[in-house]
């Protein structure tokens, strides 16, 4: 499996990596956010967290004792963070006394928002990184769904000196519930979250892993096939957001559709309970990925076709969401 990450880098990323002493695999890609967390900190230290993100990088943080150090991500900037912004918070966490900013947390394509990576701003935040002398995590599950242009962001750190990157087979190749992913990362780093990780668990079951092998060798064919899926769920998505008065950036990518809310929600929690109650459909509420969701709802592109046109019609039928 070793082999068939390294050789699925090269193919797709253009990056190379040593199969014996860069790569470890993961029983899901999640896990590997908790096993970074208890590697790297220690009580107090800081790490930066994108909101909205991924809600397991806020716990996974809590629970190793460290501190999250928010920082927004917001529709005018294309909701891609301002490195400057990463400079205020790194520098009032210096000031304050209470311990090293060690971690920074970065996902492209970013979820729940969809946003592509910007190649000048990536290579600047690797440059950041290094000044700072921080790790940056990026977590890189959603690179190939409705994208055209699969990337690493090892593509701007070449040597491996401040990146540490997950990965996982759930979205890219449908084995969600399989339990498959990795890491990939400079041999100190990956020697230092194995101390860790081989305390919690023992390893991956033996054909899940040839699986994943075979899995990582497929060709082209294989993603078209699956974003054409997608595609057509994306269509039926927008359907919906159109018929609920929603606004949403057309370019985005990955597995699901991040939308601004109308004027007569206050909130997308108010938005989804309103949604539920009257039409019975269930859409997910921006704010649970952070308070910079608020405004916001997010359409999954995991449920069939025919599933999004029922939740059409039952949103037709409900008439007024809000009296």
């Amino acid at each position: 499996m070793r082999e068939a990450v390294a050789a699925f880098y090269d193919n797709w990323y253009h990056v190379q990596v040593n199969p014996q002493s860069e790569v470890l695999p993961l029983i899901g890609s999640k896990e590997g956010i908790m096993h970074i967390c208890m590697t790297y900190l220690n009580a107090g230290d800081g790490v930066l967290v994108p909101n909205p993100g991924y809600p397991t990088y806020s716990s996974a943080v809590r629970l190793a004792g460290g501190e999250i150090l928010s920082y927004k991500l917001k529709e005018e900037n294309d909701w891609h963070p301002v490195i400057a912004g990463w400079e205020e918070l790194v520098q009032q966490f210096r000031d304050s006394g209470k311990g090293k900013v060690k971690l920074l947390f970065l996902n492209y394509p970013h979820m729940p928002t969809g946003q592509l990576p910007d190649k000048s701003l990536l290579a600047a935040m690797v440059d950041f990184a290094k000044r700072e002398d921080i790790l940056i995590i990026h977590d890189n599950p959603y690179s190939f769904i409705l994208n055209d242009a699969p990337m690493s962001l090892f593509e701007f750190d070449a040597e491996k000196k401040v990146v540490v990157e997950l990965n996982s087979l759930s979205k890219s190749h449908n084995m969600a519930g399989w339990r498959v992913g990795m890491i990939v990362a400079a041999e100190e780093q990956i020697n230092a979250i194995l101390r860790f990780k081989s305390n919690m668990d023992s390893g991956m079951f033996l054909p899940v892993q040839v699986a994943a092998a075979r899995a990582l060798q497929l060709d082209k064919a294989w993603f078209s096939q699956v974003n054409a899926i997608y595609s057509e769920r994306k269509e039926q998505a927008l359907k919906l957001l159109d018929l609920l008065g929603c606004t949403y950036a057309s370019g985005q990518v990955g597995m699901f559709v991040w939308a601004k809310i109308p004027d007569n929600f206050l909130t997308g929690f108010e938005m989804s309970d309103a949604v539920l109650q009257r039409a019975r459909v269930f859409i997910t509420p921006g704010g649970i990925f952070g308070d910079g969701g608020n405004g916001y709802v997010r359409v999954s592109l995991c449920s069939k076709r025919e599933v999004l046109e029922e939740a059409i019609e039952r949103i037709k039928a409900a008439g007024n969401l809000k009296d």
